[in-house]
């Protein structure tokens, strides 16, 4: 069941101001990439934040550099204007310690035209004796500063106080996903399409799409509903093949993509058709196999592809461990898009099936009709009775005479036949083979 917030509230502020370590104090986490590195964040990211009790959605927005010419930049500058319509509280952050910049007087010439409730926080302020500091800030009328240091947590605890107060006043009441929606990863390596198709499934332009590898560095989270099902889907950092030397942000941004893999029920693997299976695709698939992911291989771009069905299929069986399902798709004409997400409905619903134990019990003894099990001397392996024991992914439980009697090609085998009899395909199997007791 869906649970009642108390509102919505969006962070923004000039680049650098430390917005994102903002973020992770208050929802105790490390959902957003922190770097030194200037407009690490680019897309806005929502994130639900507790606090005594009570919840609310926090978004995180990249910094706002309304002069800068580059493309990016101004992308950037959409989202947050997205977030601040859609919010019920504003959080504007500044940098105590640099005072008032010119970009912070622009920026809050958006935020006042915006015409909703402001906490105007002043970051960076770690001893009380900085408090002065803030002062300066009533001159972007604004209301009192708040003071506070997000990488120490000193104020944080009196600013989600006063949030909770605000948002008591104002707040919209939205709703929080329930455990029934179905979480769905989009992963690939750099450049393959995944924020353009995220978008197409949205109908909106939700995350910055660039022709630059590497727009997006967090993983975002946004809930899609069709057809009565709820989705979240979750874009993703492209997942780079392994370097000994990775750090800094590409490390950060990874680290994020494989743990949405990890909170995912269904990974979509984007692999460009016009280029054909490279091992970066294989990396990504690995990681949605290692995540205990349903995964479903997208190929993209194929409005432009010159490659066939039948130059794919044959490669994806004998690469990919999982056996997962495929579609073709164009982002950018809309081909198999809404195909695309009853696919995903369709493996969900086998993601977090249940096969009856008299249905199972039944294809075990046409196991050992259609196979001569393994023996040592003159012990024979005998597959005794099974039960499905999880769901989400499904895992099962075969009681055998001895399991040191199951070698690997036969435990590959029953796990085969298990996915092609209940129709499997790219639904991790777990099958573990016990003693009776």
């Amino acid at each position: 069941m869906s649970e009642q917030l108390l509102g919505t509230v969006a962070i923004v502020g000039f680049p650098n101001v430390g917005k994102s370590t903002l973020v992770n104090r208050l929802t105790a986490s490390r959902a957003a990439v922190v770097h030194e590195t200037q407009g690490t964040t680019r897309d806005r990211k929502e994130l639900v934040c507790e606090w005594n009790g009570q919840r609310f959605l926090l978004v995180d927005t990249g910094g706002v550099d309304i002069a800068s010419r580059d493309s990016i930049t101004r992308s950037i500058a959409d989202q947050a204007r997205a977030a601040l319509a859609e919010a019920d509280l504003i959080l504007f952050v500044v940098d105590a310690r640099a005072g008032i910049t010119p970009g912070d007087e622009e920026l809050a010439a958006i935020v006042r035209a915006a015409r909703k409730p402001v906490l105007l926080v002043a970051n960076k302020l770690d001893d009380p004796r900085l408090d002065a500091l803030a002062l300066e800030f009533h001159r972007l009328g604004l209301g009192d500063p708040f003071p506070l240091s997000a990488l120490h947590g000193v104020g944080t605890g009196d600013l989600l106080d006063e949030v909770l107060d605000r948002l008591e006043e104002v707040g919209s009441g939205a709703q929080a996903v329930g455990e029934e929606a179905i979480r769905v990863a989009i992963l690939g390596r750099p450049n393959v399409g995944k924020s353009s198709l995220f978008n197409a499934l949205l109908g909106m332009e939700r995350t910055i799409v660039s022709d630059v590898p590497g727009t997006t560095r967090d993983a975002i989270d946004t809930v899609l509903e069709r057809d009565g099902r709820t989705f979240v889907l979750i874009d993703t950092a492209g997942l780079r093949r392994k370097r000994k030397q990775r750090q800094g942000i590409d490390y950060y941004s990874e680290l994020r993509a494989l743990e949405a893999a990890e909170r995912a029920d269904v990974a979509l693997v984007l692999i460009d058709a016009g280029e054909g299976i490279v091992e970066g695709d294989l990396a990504a698939a690995d990681v949605a196999r290692k995540a205990q992911c349903s995964t479903l291989v997208v190929l993209s771009k194929w409005d432009v592809s010159q490659v066939t069905i039948e130059d794919v299929r044959p490669e994806l069986l004998r690469r990919l461990r999982q056996r997962p399902p495929f579609i073709t798709v164009s982002a950018k004409t809309g081909r198999g898009i809404a195909r695309l997400l009853d696919k995903v409905a369709e493996l969900y619903t086998k993601h977090t099936g249940r096969i009856a134990t008299a249905e199972l019990n039944r294809f075990l003894g046409e196991l050992r009709e259609a196979r001569q099990p393994p023996s040592r001397g003159q012990k024979r392996l005998n597959l005794l009775y099974g039960a499905q024991v999880e769901t989400r992914p499904p895992r099962f439980r075969i009681t055998v005479n001895d399991p040191s009697l199951v070698t690997r090609d036969y435990g590959y085998w029953v796990e085969n036949e298990l996915r092609e009899r209940y129709g499997l395909e790219g639904v991790p199997v777990t099958i573990d083979f016990r003693a009776r007791t």
